[in-house]
């Protein structure tokens, strides 16, 4: 048998070690070259690696949530000799000199069999003999099937209801009985990245939160009239006009444009914009970063915000466009609420946060007005932005939104 070692590869930004996001294959199955075998997890996205060679899977390094150092065995592959001198362990035409440079291949943890169905525990089984019958030729065992009849005899319904749960996966529930079932969640992958980064957030930036109400009537009725001769996948959000608003308001407040670079205990300040925006994706919060946002449109903005928002949940951003924002924008759109509390994105030092917009009675020159109101939530790194200059740019954001004509004014 020809073995050709597939070592975890350097995967850039300084990584030693990665975790294994998962495996597109299995012990036994064929591959070919340039087959995506799996992914690896970086700090900023997976990485898809494809086999280097043909043949079949040997040995794997692990489990997803498993970490692996560059360099070291990932999958280990058959090629059946196939595979060019001295990539290869264990061949006849192999001189010995080389075979005595392989390395060993470290076998993966035994990985313990997944819990069979609980038991019920019952002395005998009480049904009918048609269920029997049924139960025979579908290779039940009945003692796994909870019964709902008098002293807990299986019935019909109960025995479909088995078969329907052992068809879809799921778990069966027995009537008037609290399930005691509880499912273990590993924490790997983006989750686990996710969940680091935000302890390390919360747990090192000592954040101030700053709420601000802000009239959008206008320019709610501005977005409408934009809106009214596009493409329903042309239409402008709310997201772009905050963009932009944000945009002209950190040109006054520069200090917020601001990134902190803790191994050189530096504050980094950036002329440029590149807009951070939040997205949520099946597989968690990523951040795709619009880059010199401010040299854009609205048009522009909202196109780019659209083609990176689909990539991030389609998993087909590119890593270095999940990587140097400088200030970032978050909204739960519709589950918005009133107000929030955004964890700050590190390196940087503030973050925008869109709350829903709902009409509220508001008092306007003295009268009472049906107004569309939304909120601000913001947060920011108070070592490095005071309460006065953070209070300030929302300010200034609130005033640009509430006089939307001024977003497009030089």
């Amino acid at each position: 048998m020809s073995e050709y070692i597939f070592k975890l590869p350097d995967l850039g930004e300084g990584t030693v070690e990665s975790e294994i996001g998962e495996w597109f294959i299995k012990v036994g199955d064929q591959v070919k070259e340039e087959d995506v075998v799996g992914t690896m997890m970086t700090d900023k996205a997976a990485v898809e690696l494809s086999s280097p060679v043909s043949g079949k899977v040997v040995k794997l390094a692990g489990e997803p949530g498993d970490v692996v150092a560059v360099g070291a065995a990932l999958v280990v592959i058959d090629t059946g000799g196939t595979v060019d001198e001295g990539r290869t362990t264990g061949s006849d035409e192999q001189p010995a000199a080389a075979e005595s440079r392989a390395e060993p291949v470290p076998v993966p943890a035994a990985v313990e069999p997944a819990p069979a169905e609980e038991v019920i525990d019952r002395t005998r089984v009480i049904t009918s003999p048609a269920v029997r019958m049924r139960a025979k030729e579908a290779g039940v065992d009945l003692s796994l099937v909870p019964g709902t009849g008098p002293g807990g005899r299986i019935v019909r319904k109960d025995f479909d209801r088995y078969l329907k749960a052992r068809a879809t996966g799921t778990t069966i529930a027995t009537p008037g009985v609290p399930s005691t079932k509880v499912k273990e969640i590993k924490i790997i992958g983006l989750r686990r990245i996710i969940a680091e980064r935000m302890q390390a957030a919360k747990r090192e930036i000592p954040h101030f939160a700053y709420v601000e109400e802000i009239d959008i009537t206008e320019l709610e009725s501005l977005r409408k009239h934009l809106n009214a001769k596009r493409d329903a996948a042309q239409r402008l959000t709310l997201l772009p006009f905050l963009g932009l608003a944000l945009i002209k308001a950190l040109k006054e407040f520069p200090q917020c444009n601001t990134t902190h670079d803790k191994d050189r205990n530096l504050l980094l300040q950036h002329e440029a914009v590149h807009l951070g925006v939040a997205t949520q994706t099946p597989d968690g919060l990523k951040v795709p970063v619009v880059k010199h946002a401010e040299m854009l449109s609205i048009d522009e903005l909202a196109s780019e915000i659209r083609r990176l928002s689909e990539a991030a949940r389609t998993n087909k951003v590119k890593k270095n466009e999940l990587s140097g924002s400088t200030i970032t924008i978050t909204s739960l759109g519709k589950l918005g609420g009133i107000a929030s509390t955004p964890v700050i994105n590190a390196p940087e030092v503030g973050i925008i946060g869109v709350n829903r917009a709902v009409e509220r009675p508001m008092v306007v020159n003295g009268q009472i007005a049906v107004r569309l109101m939304m909120n601000l939530s913001t947060s920011f790194d108070h070592r490095f932005v005071d309460g006065y200059d953070a209070a300030a740019l929302v300010q200034c954001i609130k005033e640009i939104l509430e006089h939307p004509a001024t977003i497009f004014l030089p």
